[in-house]
């Protein structure tokens, strides 16, 4: 068995109304997906023949706005971060959240037990001069990636198709100078479909559906959705899917409402995508909490 798992940052189940994107959104390959346009907070537990969806709590039984840091910190160790620290912790990972990161992340686990993890994601040379400069700080997904003692990818990997970037198109590097070229969202998903096959453990992060969230783009988070459902469509037509399980997660709601600038109190989708999925128990997964403890059992892995 091997996992790919696609975050996407900000990524709630919103209402039936204007001020939620995905309402408005067409989304042909999730629908198909998922048997209808489900993808919103009055929805039950969603099962269809290949994928199951299931509403995930993100508030973690702690007053406030979730929030990425804590969430994500969550989402990637199983250890609920919110309530270690009393509060929902917005952006980078205070010394606390480091120290469970470089302790319980996932990606450590299952590297240390000789499984072969990577993050697919491309960085910026620039980046890795900010962070040494103290002029940026490694996000929870870097610090989950270099736990497992892997390198991070490079824009030369990009160029190799071997990595993705957070804008999977290349867009944005296009527009500031890089020497990349512009992708199809297919070719994205082919790409990272491409890497995930190489592994037993595969990491992707979306974080452009965080930005436009807090932009309230109500045009952008259309295109995003349609963007993600084209990229996926393709990722998982080139995945196995009798060997390989695609589970689609995030850390808080905020895309799904652009009625407010902030994140919400919603739950987000935990989508599994593998022929076989009815073999496993879904109700191990309820909240963030549960998310890392049942990838570690579908790799057959006990902590």
């Amino acid at each position: 068995m091997k996992v790919l798992m696609f975050f996407i940052d900000g990524f709630g189940l919103g209402s039936r109304g204007e001020e939620n994107p995905y309402f408005f959104a067409p989304t042909p390959f999730l629908d198909g997906l998922l048997g209808g346009h489900v993808l919103y907070k009055d929805s039950p537990v969603v099962y269809s023949q290949q994928a199951v969806m299931i509403p995930t709590d993100a508030c973690l039984g702690v007053a406030g706005i979730p929030q990425s840091a804590t969430g994500q910190t969550t989402l990637w160790t199983g250890i609920n971060a919110a309530k270690e620290l009393g509060s929902h912790i917005n952006a980078y990972p205070t010394r606390r959240l480091r120290e469970i990161i470089q302790q319980y992340s996932i990606m450590k686990t299952l590297s240390d037990l000789g499984q072969k993890v990577t993050f697919a994601n491309a960085y910026r040379s620039e980046y890795f001069k900010l962070v040494e400069q103290r002029k940026a700080h490694h996000s929870t997904s870097t610090l989950v990636a270099l736990s497992s003692g892997q390198p991070l990818r490079s824009i030369e990997d990009l160029n190799r198709s071997n990595a993705v970037y957070q804008e999977f198109t290349n867009r944005i590097l296009v527009e500031w100078g890089y020497p990349v070229k512009e992708i199809t969202p297919e070719q994205a998903g082919k790409n990272l479909a491409s890497l995930a096959r190489q592994y037993d453990f595969t990491l992707y992060e979306y974080f452009i559906s965080d930005r436009i969230g807090h932009a309230r783009d109500l045009a952008g988070a259309i295109e995003v959705y349609q963007m993600l459902d084209r990229m996926m469509a393709d990722c998982i037509a080139d995945l196995d899917l009798q060997d390989t399980m695609m589970i689609i997660v995030s850390d808080h709601g905020n895309l799904e409402d652009i009625s407010q600038k902030g994140h919400t109190l919603n739950k987000v989708p935990t989508i599994v995508i593998h022929d076989h999925y009815k073999k496993t128990r879904f109700d191990q997964i309820a909240s963030l909490t549960d998310v890392t403890p049942f990838v570690l059992d579908q790799l057959g892995v006990r902590r």
